[in-house]
């Protein structure tokens, strides 16, 4: 890569890294974000004074011990007690209100973060778009946006916190230090080619060397990390996601004694990450191997550099100390880069990785308004076309209407589309164009139906509050729903998905509409889990539902017994190879 491009590349990174940050710090908690990063500022400030004291202090302390006064050095003690209670004092709250601006920065950002994710429907969108097999996917198709928004949100507020102080501590020591050292360090006096030469500040010309070898050479060993770095929490994400798969289908891995199958996709995932992580062990260990060697030779650097004028008597061993120390300062402070470079490197793949899920929001922006709804007393569409992922167009100009009072049965063969249609008409398919009117009092049963973790009557009142209805409300709703051995676990807390069986849970989703009452109902395979008598019950007491409130049904289902409670009929045919869509929608009367 070319000088430019890396350039180029660097201002990128730093341009979205400030596209992260500057958010919370423009947000409505921005005064209380700006005071605490003040407070934190001016402490870091704080242990650099206190550094400058102690370096004054060594000079003094070390010049009693050589000239044996006594009573100098144990005055030293005891301005030693009062610095090191401020340091103690200056270190502990810089600690603190650092981690308290990370802990309310991730706070903030992580709300951010699930209110998109959960606004509009982009995670059900982001799903889907991790499917299309469009290129570009680590932008477009962001790969466990959970762990981006609980681990790497934390690793980025953390990172971002410790890295800025970090390089500020280091500035303004170097600012503090530098002229220091340059006043101790005297200058280098030699000969060269018949000529008296003399380097004013040499040990700050040396430390500056010293330092930029030091980086140059920490870059090229250490650059390999960054891609290891976002592979390995890539991949660490999939092992974890895929564990969580089987912990939510385990009945049904169970009863296909999947078990082995399970445990052979695990292990591969597992050994992906371990081989990557022995990837990145070998780089962080050529790190550690120069860093180690880099750190071990600053401590002796000093001196023997500063032992020729120490063993001449120019300097003291008070002096010599006060040199080393500068020297260390400033050092430190250049070498910077070279003590961050593992965090660096997480950092930048942290921010890749943030900055690829921000993409991918914006990138679903036009997708989710691609349908226009509006409220209606009836269930329209006007010229509406439906595509697949795959860029398949399913339906085109497509014309529906279904009145109050409708019994409407959607049908076509298996793999059709039904679903696919069912979902446009809830307003959630992105993949989709149009107009759409449907009532806004409307409730869609999905082929399988979600249930929270917790109490029963969570699970049934799901998504409203169950504190909106009685208990009596709540019990009536299961016997109706055919749930009378649930009427009195209301407050029974479980994990109703993996607990109940297909046909419960399907009842339990039937229990939901009954309580709720709303005036349309669509279901889509619903009842599929049904024996034909519960089937026959729970639709009549849907219909009686929709009928007293002059609403109407949409179904989707193949049993010839839930055609029976419909009057109308929509049918999706396959069309020739060819045509414009796949299928062609077609109306008939039951």
């Amino acid at each position: 890569m070319k000088r430019p491009q890396k350039l180029k590349a660097f201002q990128a990174f730093v341009a979205q890294a400030w596209a992260l940050t500057k958010p919370y710090f423009q947000s409505e908690q921005k005064w209380k974000a700006r005071a605490l990063l003040l407070a934190i500022v001016a402490l870091n400030l704080g242990l650099v004074y206190m550094a400058v004291l102690f370096n004054d202090w060594n000079k003094l302390f070390y010049d009693a011990l050589q000239d044996k006064k006594a009573d100098v050095f144990w005055a030293q003690l005891g301005r030693f007690t009062y610095l090191a209670f401020a340091f103690i004092i200056i270190a502990v709250y810089k600690f603190y209100l650092t981690q308290l601006l990370e802990m309310r920065w991730r706070a903030w950002m992580t709300g951010h973060y699930l209110q998109r994710w959960l606004a509009n429907h982009a995670f059900y969108q982001l799903e889907l778009a991790r499917f299309t097999g469009q290129p570009n996917a680590d932008t477009s198709h962001p790969d466990n946006p959970d762990q981006r928004i609980q681990e790497d949100i934390n690793q980025f507020t953390t990172y971002t916190v410790s890295l800025t102080m970090g390089l500020l501590n280091a500035v303004v020591t170097l600012a503090s230090f530098v002229g220091i050292l340059w006043g101790l360090s005297g200058g280098f006096a030699f000969s060269f080619n018949g000529g008296e030469y003399n380097i004013p500040g040499f040990m700050v010309w040396m430390a500056v060397l010293y330092c930029l070898a030091g980086s140059i050479l920490t870059h090229y060993i250490g650059r390999p990390q960054i891609k290891l770095n976002f592979e390995q929490q890539r991949l660490e994400a999939d092992f974890r996601h895929h564990m969580v798969r089987v912990r939510e289908y385990s009945e049904s891995i169970a009863l296909d004694r999947g078990e082995a199958v399970e445990r052979v996709q695990l292990d591969l995932r597992f050994s992906r990450v371990l081989g990557n992580y022995l990837h990145l062990i070998k780089a962080q260990k050529n790190l550690v191997w120069f860093t180690s060697f880099f750190g071990q030779a600053a401590v002796v650097f000093p001196f023997v550099v500063a032992a020729p004028r120490f063993f001449s008597g120019a300097i003291q061993l008070g002096e010599l100390m006060q040199i080393s120390s500068a020297f260390g300062q400033v050092q430190g402070s250049l070498s910077w880069f070279v003590d961050s470079y593992s965090s660096l490197a997480s950092w930048r793949a942290t921010t890749d990785r943030l900055t690829s899920f921000e993409a991918s929001f914006k990138a679903l922006a036009p997708v989710a308004t691609a349908v226009t709804a509006t409220n209606s007393v009836a269930l329209e569409t006007h010229d509406l076309t439906v595509t697949l992922p795959s860029g398949a167009v399913l339906l085109a100009g497509a014309a529906l209407r279904a009145a109050p009072g409708d019994h409407v049965l959607l049908q076509g063969p298996s793999g059709s589309g039904k679903s696919t249609l069912f979902r446009t008409l809830a307003g959630i398919w992105p993949f989709a164009s149009g107009a759409l009117t449907r009532p806004a009092d409307a409730m869609f049963i999905p082929q399988r139906p979600y249930f929270p973790n917790g109490p029963l009557r969570d699970a049934l009142a799901y998504p409203e509050a169950p504190a909106s209805y009685t208990d009596e409300q709540l019990r009536q709703a299961l016997l109706d729903a055919l749930l009378p051995q649930l009427a009195d676990q209301l407050d029974l807390a479980d994990a109703w998905s993996q607990k109940l069986s297909g046909g419960e849970q399907q009842r339990l989703a039937i229990a939901r509409v009954l309580l709720k009452k709303p005036t349309w109902v669509f279901a889509d395979e619903a009842t599929s889990a049904l024996d034909e008598i519960t089937e026959s019950s729970v639709y009549k007491r849907l219909l009686a539902l929709v009928d007293t409130a002059q609403g109407a049904l949409i179904s989707i289902a193949h049993r010839p017994s839930v055609a029976a409670f419909h009057s109308r009929r929509w049918e999706l045919e396959k069309r020739p190879e060819g045509a414009p869509a796949l299928y062609k929608l077609t109306e008939k009367r039951s």
